[in-house]
């Protein structure tokens, strides 16, 4: 084994590890109110600057969330990437396009994800029933959550994750290899927000910079991936969530307009 290959995937450890080092930092700097969604809210859109600068901070936030949670998913398959294009000069570039394909799905989901969130903030400012009943937005995200692990696709998509080196074997063609090696990325990816979807809208319920919440949700979908008996959670904590779905929504019940 070279020296490269050796020090390639601690080189990716050293970046998940600065990358949950930073996000706990800035959680508890004075700037970690950018890290939560409630902070979209009430925002002047004529301010353009002001606009933009929170923009790019939770494109920052949401990239470091990404890189910390989503990355240690994808390192089988790197690992066994890493050794099929091993003996090819550019191997170092296939590699490198391969995790920014990967995480540029993750960007793009979250571009999503904060659209309709803004969306929904906006709706709640305009909808009567939603300002009196904000509760029931993250009830209903629990309950959607919870619901989607019974699903089929989430079982689908989740094989595929599961199988890394079935999954190379399916979609690495050898031609085109820059553009086939980023592709690698995004088709690993598009499976990967296939599964995950649901459990990572979670987090916009207690901000995308909430260490806690990241670890526990991160350490589910890693378990889910990649140990044998990971698979077999899903429905557990499908029950789990729509408990507490339930939980919120009976306390609202049981103590109206707290």
């Amino acid at each position: 084994m070279t020296a490269e290959r050796r020090l390639y995937l601690p080189l990716l450890g050293g970046v998940i590890a600065l990358a949950w080092l930073t996000l706990w930092i800035w959680e508890r700097s004075p700037y970690g109110r950018y890290l939560r969604h409630a902070e979209l809210a009430g925002l002047d859109l004529s301010d353009s600057r002001e606009l933009l600068l929170r923009a790019a901070l939770y494109v920052l936030g949401w990239t470091l969330m990404t890189v910390a949670m989503m990355l240690p998913n994808v390192l089988p398959l790197l690992a066994i990437f890493q050794r099929l294009v091993a003996p090819r000069a550019e191997r170092a570039q296939y590699l490198t396009l391969c995790i920014l394909g990967y995480l540029g799905v993750w960007m793009a989901f979250g571009v999503m994800a904060h659209g309709a969130d803004l969306a929904i903030h906006e709706g709640t400012e305009r909808i009567a029933w939603l300002e009196e009943n904000a509760w029931a937005i993250g009830a209903g995200t629990l309950l959607m959550a919870g619901a989607f692990q019974f699903s089929a696709l989430k079982y689908r998509c989740l094989d595929k994750c599961r199988t890394p080196l079935s999954f190379v074997m399916e979609h690495w063609r050898g031609r085109h290899d820059h553009w086939n090696a980023f592709w690698l990325g995004v088709h690993h990816g598009i499976f990967c927000v296939g599964c995950c979807w649901a459990l990572m809208l979670l987090m916009f319920g207690v901000g995308i910079g909430n260490v806690g919440w990241m670890l526990a949700l991160g350490a589910v979908m890693v378990v889910e991936k990649n140990v044998s008996w990971g698979r077999h959670i899903g429905r557990p904590l499908g029950v789990a969530l729509l408990a507490w779905s339930l939980a919120v929504a009976l306390e609202v019940l049981r103590w109206p307009g707290t």
